[in-house]
């Protein structure tokens, strides 16, 4: 599954759409920064309500391809898709909590 075909699927918008298309390995949830980077994989997607300048720093480091923020959440301030953009990180965001974006991910990925 690529980065627009899981946007597609979880009904998501896409707030920054400059990005390569690429497959995702896997996914990761968390809220704490310092989790997903002791923890999250390269190439894979991060689920999270995190949605300022300091997610897409993490997701750099770590090598994430997509941040989904959940529950319909504002982005902060527009630094943090002006450095998306920067990074080729996609952001989409859904109304779905992370509990049902992780588990539809899931079943996706893994089938």
């Amino acid at each position: 599954m690529t980065i627009r075909e899981a946007a597609a699927m979880l009904g998501a918008e896409i707030l920054q759409d400059e990005f390569e298309d690429l497959p995702l390995t896997g996914a990761y949830t968390s809220d704490l920064l310092s989790d997903v980077m002791a923890n999250a994989k390269e190439g894979g997607a991060l689920i999270t309500i995190q949605a300022h300048k300091n997610t897409i720093a993490v997701a750099t480091l770590v090598s994430i391809s997509l941040v989904i923020i959940c529950n319909n959440r504002p982005v902060q301030d527009n630094d943090m898709l002006e450095t998306a953009k920067d990074e080729g990180i996609a952001v989409i965001r859904t109304k779905e909590n992370q509990f049902t974006v992780s588990g539809k991910l899931y079943a996706a990925i893994k089938t």
